[in-house]
């Protein structure tokens, strides 16, 4: 009989085969007391270096399938597994108590999971706690000789069931044979659905059920856009699956066609469609995708997957790397944009009772100007290798901006005056994230070339919600009426000055929001690479003098986000 599974719509298309669920060997182990601590401490050197070997091999798949900046998270797990430190512990509680190898690697890991899960106004390091997790369960597979699942030796169409899917899981995971994801956790945001996005595989996260319901073999239909899944699909059900599958197929190849087409709306009204990149290699990405740009390039790569600041030839490096695979079209480069959620080590960071609020960004940028003149440095002689725009992040106030401003122009001068090639056409723009600079546009406007808001800060600032905090999730409202208006006010008063407003938070993609977006006046919308296209298609079937009447509407007249959405919904259905 079949069994309907439903959870967040995590990644666009359909997906039919049969069931992988995703086990995890029984690691449960026995403690007790060793007479050879010194054979015992062989015994867990050997099974760490066996971890290190697999996880190398893990490295470089992931390097090829997923890119440096995933691949980023394994060099992470190998440091950790040659951390002295970590070693030393666990070998001295074997010295120490005469414990057996597994007894005395969980307990020690346990401690700094511990340590990192308590971090709870500090999301970045809490994250540390699932690495150490990946890690120990690695070795004690080793230990143990029960080997964990090898992903990378699925050798037919499968859907991929998991509880969850660790870093080490997706980076082994063929896009061609994995015909879908589902997962127990998880949310959009999660690993698990960003690395669906990327490899473009149907996904599901959140059901909550999915491998308590769903065995091995089973056939499952899965639809990544709408978020279900039926598990024994009968011959009729199936039909409708592959029905779907056959539209979604002619919409992509639909949307394949319009990769050099403008970016217009049904009357006509031009808009611009960029892209959002972590690293130079995920250009590729966007030009395939038919991006008229990349409004955010996040340059905290360079920071975090280092032990020390990358040099100015480093960022001078990457930058001219993706201004000339741009090929002219324009590239918008954040300046380094730490603290929050993003810690460096080697940075040493004041702890804070709320980092988000607190010394991150700009703030960290103009208090240690020696950093934030070398990324200035580089991304200026960058500049004469292809159309450049620098935005500062999360500005509060325009003595900051001003202040970042006078940084910049005293390094062109000096570049200039040295004989560097500088660009003479640089445009300089400013992160619209904090409620007070949204509210401040109209002074803003004056000082920089454009805007590119951020949502997903200016949607957990607005409404007092961290996004990373489930139990206040239900607060994140992208179509809140409230912050609707909040990014109609940006808008109005910045095109009062003719500085363009642009987008670059998850709302730019998001295909309830670009509607309402369109209607609002927005500019350009920078997204997932691979949401250029589906995005592009649908503004060309909606007409902007209908999009300005519904913006209007709804934010004087709905008074939560699902009357919004609703609003939106019924509006498309007669399109």
């Amino acid at each position: 009989m079949a069994t309907e599974i439903k959870g967040i719509a995590a990644s666009d298309g359909i997906g039919v085969a049969k069931a992988y669920v995703l086990v995890d060997p029984d690691l449960d182990f026995k403690r007790y007391t060793v007479t050879d601590v010194q054979a015992e401490i062989l015994r867990l050197q050997a099974a760490r270096l066996a971890a290190i070997e697999e996880l190398k091999e893990i490295k470089s798949k992931a390097l090829t399938n997923l890119g440096k900046e995933t691949a980023a998270v394994f060099e992470a797990h190998l440091t950790m597994l040659n951390d002295p430190d970590f070693i030393k512990q666990v070998e001295d509680k074997i010295k120490a108590e005469s414990c057996n190898a597994e007894a005395a690697q969980q307990d020690i890991s346990d401690q700094f999971i511990t340590i990192f899960e308590g971090m709870t106004d500090n999301a970045y390091m809490q994250e540390r706690a699932t690495d150490v997790r990946d890690v120990t369960k690695r070795i004690l597979s080793h230990l143990l000789q029960r080997p964990l699942p090898t992903l990378s030796l699925i050798d037919e169409p499968v859907i991929l069931v998991a509880h969850d899917l660790t870093p080490s899981d997706t980076a082994q995971l063929n896009k061609h044979l994995v015909k879908g994801i589902l997962v127990d956790l998880g949310g959009r945001t999660s690993h698990s659905a960003i690395m669906s996005r990327t490899l473009e595989i149907p996904a599901i996260v959140g059901t909550e059920v999915a491998t308590q319901k769903i065995k091995n073999n089973q056939l499952v239909a899965l639809d990544g856009e709408q978020g279900t899944s039926t598990v024994d699909p009968s011959p009729a059900i199936l039909e409708k699956y592959q029905e779907k599958a056959q539209k979604f197929a002619a919409r992509r190849e639909a949307w394949s066609k319009l990769r050099q087409a403008p970016t217009l709306s049904k009357n006509g009204q031009s808009f611009m469609l960029a892209a959002n990149i972590g690293t130079p290699k995920d250009v590729a990405a966007v030009v395939q995708s038919g991006a008229e740009g990349i409004g955010l390039f996040r340059t905290e790569f360079l920071y975090m997957n280092s032990d020390q600041l990358p040099t100015e030839e480093d960022q001078f490096r990457a930058y001219k790397d993706v201004l000339e695979q741009m090929a002219g079209k324009p590239v918008v480069i954040r300046t380094m944009d730490i603290g929050g959620d993003k810690e460096l080590p080697y940075l040493k960071l004041p702890k804070e009772m709320n980092p988000f609020l607190g010394y991150r960004a700009i703030r960290i940028s103009l208090s240690r100007q020696d950093i934030f003149r070398t990324q200035l440095r580089a991304l200026l002689r960058a500049s004469a290798f292809g159309n450049l725009g620098i935005m500062f992040p999360m500005i509060a106030t325009l003595e900051e901006l001003r202040q970042a401003k006078a940084i910049f122009k005293e390094e062109k001068n000096r570049l200039i005056e040295s004989g560097v090639a500088v660009s003479d056409n640089i445009k300089l723009g400013m992160m619209i994230e904090i409620p007070n600079s949204a509210l401040f546009a109209d002074r803003f406007a004056q000082e920089v070339d454009f805007f590119s808001i951020g949502t997903n800060d200016l949607i957990q600032y607005t409404f007092a919600a961290d996004r990373g905090n489930e139990r206040v999730s239900y607060l994140y409202q992208p179509y809140h009426p409230a912050l609707l208006n909040l990014i109609h006010h940006v808008i109005e008063a910045a095109h009062r000055h003719n500085t363009t407003v642009a987008m670059c938070g998850e709302m730019a993609g998001d295909q309830i929001a670009v509607p309402l977006l369109m209607g609002l006046g927005l500019d350009e919308f920078s997204m997932s690479a691979t949401s250029v296209l589906k995005t592009r298609d649908l503004m060309r079937q909606l007409d902007t003098t209908d999009l300005k009447q519904l913006a209007t509407e709804v934010i004087s007249t709905c008074d939560n986000g699902e009357q919004v959405k609703a609003e939106v919904k019924q509006m498309e259905c007669k399109v």
